[in-house]
């Protein structure tokens, strides 16, 4: 009987009930798109990491990492090799890696040295796709280099400059090469652009005094992301004298970040909650107060406080839960239009985003898995935003009400 009751006491003033309704969906809307626009960006930059940065699996010698000594390497045919029987490896590139000074005529800087090779690198981090001036290094052009836009801006460097790199060999010489600017290179992760350079693997090799078939690192990108963790321990048993890191381990900061976006994200939409709360439990005292007369004449010809308490609580959350599939529709709606086109914030927070490796440019994703912890928190707004309400319907003495 409540409910029936309920029902049609919310229509009597379909104004206020449309206003109620249209709170709740808007309310909900901005918390799931919130959730969205967050799971959009943190996809995106897992992504980033795992296709343009690091792989899904990176090995290395053991003692390698300690100090990235470049005489802790690897024979990178005989891994190869034996990493051909893993179907669910798609690419894979070897890298020479040490750290050493940049030097210019106006400065010098500390930065990571990659020795690549272009085919098997454009595969694993797509470098080629990330240069903006000039070109891919050359086997023609012995001591080419490829550095970052923002390496480039804070050193003052343009293409075809000069500059010298300065570093220790495997036996703790130092040496040091001339390298000429062939390319210019920017991804959406400003700190790395700033920190890597791109040499040709067969040079550093020389200059390092490795072997020509000697690596330092392997970057694995995989089919299927699923797979992660079985090939790590099946490449792991296969070679134990080697380490092996996931993106996880390699990148532990973006692991970090994805499990804090979670929390924070439902945090804001706590918050959203607690002030659509207000809204509600404002708009049922006035219905209330409104109402006086009318329940104190129910309380008078014998419903019971209870009855009026579960009327006036079947009243609010009635409302409630009719706006709720209508904010679910409309921020699946907006998701669906703007994981498409995506929304640009490039004007006005491009180099903040990429200042954290993010793209400037979000594509939403509709937050599936929290969808439940959402209507939870709508659940318990709901019955808190009732509880005021009624219990200000049963405070009122029949008597008093009847006068008013």
């Amino acid at each position: 009987m409540n409910i029936s009751l309920a029902w049609r006491n919310i229509w009597r003033n379909k104004t206020r009930s449309f206003i109620i309704m249209t709170s709740v969906a808007i309310g909900l809307f901005a918390g799931i798109f919130v959730l969205a626009l967050y799971e959009g960006m943190i996809n995106n930059r897992v992504r980033t990491v795992i296709d343009t940065e690091v792989g899904h699996l990176q090995i290395h010698h053991k003692q390698f990492k300690e100090d990235y000594d470049p005489k802790f390497s690897m024979n990178e045919q005989q891994v190869i090799n034996s990493l051909k029987s893993f179907h669910q490896i798609k690419y894979l590139s070897t890298r020479t890696v040490t750290f050493g000074m940049l030097s210019t005529t106006t400065g010098s800087t500390h930065v990571r040295i990659n020795g690549i090779t272009n085919n098997a690198e454009n595969n694993t981090s797509k470098l080629k796709d990330k240069i903006k001036e000039g070109k891919e290094l050359s086997e023609g052009k012995k001591n080419g280099v490829l550095i970052g836009k923002k390496l480039a801006d804070k050193m003052k460097l343009k293409l075809n400059n000069k500059i010298v790199l300065t570093f220790t060999d495997k036996d703790n010489n130092l040496t040091a090469g001339a390298f000429r600017i062939v390319g210019i290179y920017q991804s959406d992760n400003t700190p790395l652009d700033e920190l890597n350079v791109y040499v040709s693997k067969n040079v550093l090799n020389n200059y390092l005094n490795l072997p020509q078939n000697s690596c330092n690192e392997i970057a694995i990108l995989l089919h299927d992301d699923k797979d992660l963790q079985t090939t790590k321990e099946e490449i792991q048993k296969k070679f134990p004298e080697l380490a092996i890191e996931t993106w996880k381990e390699t990148s532990p900061e973006t692991n970090l970040m994805v499990g804090y976006v979670d929390e924070f994200s439902i945090i804001y939409v706590i918050i959203i909650m607690i002030a659509l709360a207000f809204g509600i439990i404002n708009t049922m005292l006035m219905s209330v107060l409104e109402r006086t007369r009318e329940i104190g004449m129910l309380t008078a010809l014998g419903m019971n406080r209870k009855k009026v308490f579960l009327l006036i609580l079947s009243e609010t959350v009635l409302l409630t839960f009719v706006g709720v599939p209508l904010g679910i529709l409309a921020s699946w709606l907006a998701t669906i239009y703007f994981s498409k086109a995506g929304i640009d914030i490039s004007s006005f927070s491009e180099a903040a985003m990429s200042g954290f490796g993010f793209s400037s440019i979000i594509y939403p994703e509709f937050p599936s898995d929290s969808l439940p912890k959402v209507l939870i928190i709508i659940i318990i707004t709901a019955l808190v935003s009732a509880l005021f309400p009624s219990l200000k319907a049963i405070k009122l003495q029949p008597a008093d009400a009847l006068r008013q």
